[in-house]
């Protein structure tokens, strides 16, 4: 007999809830989200899941943001309600089987490295604090590194010399705080563009050469991060002036000038949790502040 969901969302009496972290090469899926006749990270995990409880039902995942087309993880966070009984079977074969196991039936480009059960109040997209995205960017000369190019962007718009990472951190910094980001996202209809920028910042990393963009922020709208990275790549090459972004910001609409950087240097790092006895607080302000806003997507595109 199928029981009823509690009344907050969670797992049924009958079920238990299991948080996912999870990690997969954007380049084969189109984006997370389950689409009919598309090759998806949620698609082929739940999949996996399904196949590996032996569940009478298709098991469903909700995740902490849905990364688009070509969007790479190393910290993306999932959840799932499955059958108590099925996944108390499962875990009984060792600490270490489900994952053991799903790694037999996951494809390379995805990887499932903990499954656990959540504690209570545990939802992946509503009791976030903060997500945090990396975009990394060759500015190399002779061209992006072979064995990171799938992963990294080639930014090839410069004369001589590397990005001005200074310029762009300078122009970085107008954009933090909470804003209305209209001018960074692709409009929703019915969702909220204001959000909370807590961290831009650029560095250079000391073994690969690489200009990263490191941001943090309660969430994301659509393709918001991409349009940032795409403001900010002209300041540091030298095409746009150092005000530029917070001038696009102002004008509350896109501007046609300014580039959306393409999927491949973007990567989800990072979901930021608060302690335990805090998670059912935490979703509960996230759905008093968001309503039926669906804007807690990763920043992506198709």
């Amino acid at each position: 007999m199928r029981l009823p969901a509690s009344r907050h969302g969670g797992p049924r009496a009958d079920q238990v809830r299991l948080r996912l972290d999870l990690a997969y090469d954007g380049s084969g899926f189109k984006g997370w989200a389950r689409q009919p006749g598309l090759r998806t990270v949620q698609g082929e995990v739940e999949s996996a899941l399904t196949m590996l409880l032996r569940a009478p039902e298709p098991v469903l995942l909700a995740c902490a943001g849905r990364t688009d087309a070509g969007v790479n993880a190393r910290g993306q966070v999932a959840h799932a309600d499955v059958p108590a009984d099925l996944w108390a079977d499962l875990e009984g074969r060792g600490d270490d089987a489900p994952v053991r196991r799903l790694g037999g039936i996951l494809a390379d480009d995805v990887r499932v490295r903990a499954m656990r059960p959540a504690p209570p109040g545990f939802d992946a997209r509503w009791s976030a604090l903060s997500r945090t995205y990396a975009y990394r960017v060759s500015d190399l000369a002779g061209g992006a590194d072979p064995l990171l190019r799938s992963h990294v962007l080639a930014h090839t718009g410069m004369r001589s010399g590397l990005l001005e990472l200074g310029a762009m951190n300078a122009a970085a910094k107008a954009l933090l705080g909470e804003h209305d980001f209209a001018a960074y996202c692709r409009r929703r209809e019915g969702a909220s563009t204001v959000r909370t920028l807590l961290e831009l910042r650029w560095e250079r990393e000391a073994d690969t050469g690489l200009a990263v963009m490191w941001i943090r922020a309660d969430a994301f709208c659509h393709s918001m991060v991409r349009a940032i990275v795409g403001a900010l790549l002209p300041v540091g090459d030298g095409r746009r002036p150092v005000d530029w972004p917070a001038r696009i910001l102002a004008g509350r609409k896109r501007d046609p000038d300014a580039d959306v950087a393409p999927a491949i240097g973007l990567c989800l790092e990072h979901v930021a949790y608060p302690p335990d006895d805090q998670l059912v607080a935490q979703a509960q302000r996230a759905r008093r502040y968001r309503g039926s806003d669906a804007g807690t997507y990763g920043p992506s595109e198709g």
